[in-house]
């Protein structure tokens, strides 16, 4: 269990690697209700996750369990239609084709493309990019959101948690960002400032996008 989140998680052997120093890095995986991810186990010691009692983390897992929604909602992009005379400007991180169907019945068959892309793809001028669709794009880890004034947006990794970092903002900018809802923690002895990644964040981005409009949309790099 995380003793400051009281989160529960279960811990597995994943694969270990090999360093560029020729070290075998030895790692766990953490499995929760809604997500996995994997970390060194040296670096164990320094988080907060602590071996639990089993009725302890039996109640921790099953609050989490009982608070994630029956469905979810999401948006995606599909580029459908005549595919091969545009294939080679699709991008590349994936040619699975989807074939859906709408609750009007509609049927659609296409490739699945990143709202980065989309929004690139259909603007003429400045880069555009609703609110809404923003802050799915920046969940969904593969955007990155240039804004005016030297800021940034995109999805990182903290304490075993994905959140949405806003970077590059000055001292002057700090009160303004935080009555907009955005939240600061000191990590490593730098101060850092997030997106709510719960109900609010859309409603938060609005405000910031509003003041800081996204000048580019980018994408990153399949790993």
């Amino acid at each position: 269990m995380n003793a400051k989140s009281g989160r529960a998680a279960v811990q597995i052997p994943a694969t270990s690697i090999m360093l560029d120093d020729g070290e075998i890095e030895r790692r766990v995986r953490l499995i929760r209700p809604m997500e996995s991810h994997t970390a060194p186990v040296k670096m164990m010691g320094e988080t907060h996750w602590t071996e639990a009692e089993r009725n302890d983390f039996a109640t921790a897992w099953n609050a989490e369990v009982a608070d994630v929604p029956a469905f979810s909602d999401s948006t995606i992009h599909i580029v459908a239609g005549l595919l091969l005379p545009i294939w080679k400007r699709l991008p590349n991180e994936s040619t699975r084709v989807y074939r859906l169907q709408t609750d009007a019945g509609e049927r659609i068959i296409g490739r699945r493309v990143s709202p980065a892309w989309a929004a690139n793809a259909t603007t003429t001028g400045a880069a555009t990019l609703a609110p809404a669709d923003a802050f799915m794009a920046l969940i969904d880890g593969r955007t990155i959101l240039d804004l005016t004034e030297g800021l940034q947006l995109r999805r990182v990794r903290v304490m075993g948690a994905n959140r949405i970092e806003l970077s590059g903002f000055t001292e002057a900018m700090r009160e303004r960002l935080r009555a907009y809802g955005l939240f600061h923690e000191i990590i490593s002895w730098k101060l850092r400032m997030f997106v709510p990644t719960d109900a609010a964040g859309p409603v938060v981005l609005e405000r910031v996008l509003g003041r800081y409009p996204v000048q580019r949309i980018g994408e990153r790099e399949a790993a």
